[in-house]
């Protein structure tokens, strides 16, 4: 099977137990490569591996969501699907403990179904991503997730874009946007339509203008304003990153400082090396990419 490669990759996961002795544990985490990672905790906290993990594998990461704008808004998701009975998005579900019918690893299946469906996250242009696919398991109809979030299978690889300033001066370019008229100087807020015979070029802002709707802050939809072909917001920002090049067009964030179990502290490492996961250890990058923070009071 193909491996896709995702460019500027934050995901969480669901790791699930196949020791004998711990059979059908499972564990969440955060990372910004998932094959390192998993390497990581079936080596042990050695190399890098939980706390939590070390020494009960061998583990599999069997799902991983990712799409995130950036870390922050991963870790925030992490969080609470680690935390059900804490977290306020999740307190009409009415969670004290896994229903004896459940498996565990069933039961953080629906609470992830639950979060995809409620805000902030129901906004994100998410994937669900099935890594093993004999642990796949169908979401039920109820709880299927918003139309804007895709489901897929197959292993994906990481490929993290570098930050500005170390980007060589070359990569820069001075293309026109056709909706402003001004120069677009950077490659990473460039938008260009799905339909290949479509010549639209805009700043991620100016688009982001065209498809909002009151109240919103961050689009989910809208119309080209050149080819009038239905486009997805979550579509157009992956084709941005340089992945899911496959977008069918006839297919076809508003993230909020929420938790505040997490620590507002400027990271400058781009890579996830000495980031656990909020289990294990606090780590925020407040570094925004196509996300814009926004306090409470915008909720």
């Amino acid at each position: 099977m193909q491996v896709e490669v995702v460019e500027d990759f934050f995901g969480v996961y669901l790791l699930y137990c196949i020791n004998p002795k711990y059979k059908g544990k499972t564990y969440i985490g955060y990372t910004r490569d998932p094959n390192r990672r998993i390497m990581q905790h079936n080596r042990g906290t050695w190399a890098g591996g939980a706390y939590r993990t070390s020494n009960r594998g061998p583990w599999k990461m069997v799902l991983i969501v990712h799409g995130f704008p950036n870390n922050i808004s991963a870790l925030r998701f992490e969080w609470a699907w680690q935390n059900p009975t804490k977290t306020i998005r999740l307190q009409h579900l009415n969670l004290k403990k896994i229903p004896r019918k459940e498996t565990e690893f069933q039961f953080k299946l629906r609470i992830l179904t639950e979060m995809l469906r409620v805000g902030p996250w129901y906004r994100l242009p998410l994937i669900i991503r099935w890594l093993e696919k004999d642990y796949y398991e169908e979401f039920p109809t109820e709880r299927i997730p918003p139309e804007h979030m895709k489901i897929c299978h197959g292993p994906i690889k990481s490929r993290n874009i570098k930050k500005p300033g170390q980007e060589s001066s070359s990569s820069s370019t001075h293309i026109e946007c056709l909706l402003c008229s001004n120069y677009i100087t950077n490659c990473s807020s460039k938008l260009t339509c799905l339909n290949p015979e479509c010549d639209l070029l805009a700043h991620i802002t100016c688009l982001a203008d065209l498809f909002l709707q009151p109240g919103e802050f961050v689009p989910i939809q809208g119309n080209c304003p050149f080819c009038d072909t239905y486009l997805k917001w979550g579509d157009l920002i992956r084709k941005m990153k340089g992945c899911n090049n496959d977008i069918d067009v006839s297919d076809n964030l508003n993230e909020i400082n929420d938790y505040s179990e997490i620590n507002d502290n400027q990271v400058n490492d781009n890579s996830d090396e000495d980031v656990i996961s909020t289990q294990d250890k606090e780590f925020v990058d407040n570094e925004s990419k196509w996300l814009l923070e926004w306090d409470n009071d915008n909720l």
